[in-house]
């Protein structure tokens, strides 16, 4: 082991890269907050169904529109809640993606969010 007790030894710049790491977790941790207070709506159906996500991925709300229940044809209505919590996820994904970016300056890291 390296004088001092440092395995790694004397590596130049290693202690500014850890900084820069910890600053990355401290910001995807914040980005999480901030992520779970965004409020992302999608809308099917010319409006007749809407869903309500978060940045985090997760459905909040659906509001259906009660000129779209037609108990004869529920094959619709199922189709149109289907399409827009669909796109209120992809929403999610990439604004959080974005954000992300912002984080990480364009570095690829697999795993990190």
């Amino acid at each position: 082991m390296a004088k001092g007790g440092n395995p790694f030894g004397n590596i130049p710049g290693l202690g500014n890269m850890m900084k820069q790491v910890q600053k990355m977790a401290e910001d995807t941790q914040r980005l999480e907050e901030e992520l779970g207070n965004e409020r992302l709506e999608a809308t099917s159906g010319g409006g007749m169904v809407k869903a309500v996500s978060n940045g985090k991925g997760e459905i909040l709300e659906i509001k259906i529109d009660p000129q779209v229940v037609d108990p004869s044809d529920v094959e619709m209505l199922e189709d149109l809640v289907v399409s827009a919590v669909r796109e209120a996820l992809e929403k999610s994904v990439e604004l959080k993606a974005d954000r992300m970016q912002d984080i990480t300056g364009g570095m690829n890291l697999p795993g990190l969010f």
